[in-house]
């Protein structure tokens, strides 16, 4: 639309004698992080295509938290987290050991 916008963001922080571009870095850095997560719940889960009521969207983003990260940490199938994810789907077996490495 070409129309300038400008919002302002107030952050606290325990950091002492720190130069504002350290602390704007970090804060990039950050939601660097954050957008990079939320991209992967996304890609891997739809999660953006997903219509959810009440507290389900709550419950559904934990549970495709915990699943990123169980799928994160396996390295015994080599691919993306989508191929994985579908692959727990097909396969009850890898399913199980994903679920038994992670203590549930």
């Amino acid at each position: 639309t070409g129309e300038y916008t400008q919002e302002v963001r107030y952050y606290v922080t325990s950091l002492d004698n720190t130069k504002p571009e350290e602390i704007a870095s970090a804060i990039r850095q950050h939601w660097s992080i954050e957008n990079n997560l939320h991209w992967q719940l996304d890609v891997t889960f739809r999660e953006d295509y997903s219509k959810k009521v009440k507290n389900a969207a709550r419950n559904f983003s934990v549970a495709t938290k915990m699943a990123l990260t169980i799928l994160k940490k396996d390295k015994t199938t080599k691919g993306s987290m989508n191929l994985k994810r579908l692959k727990a789907g097909w396969d009850e077996k890898y399913l199980s050991q994903l679920l038994q490495n992670n203590n549930f």
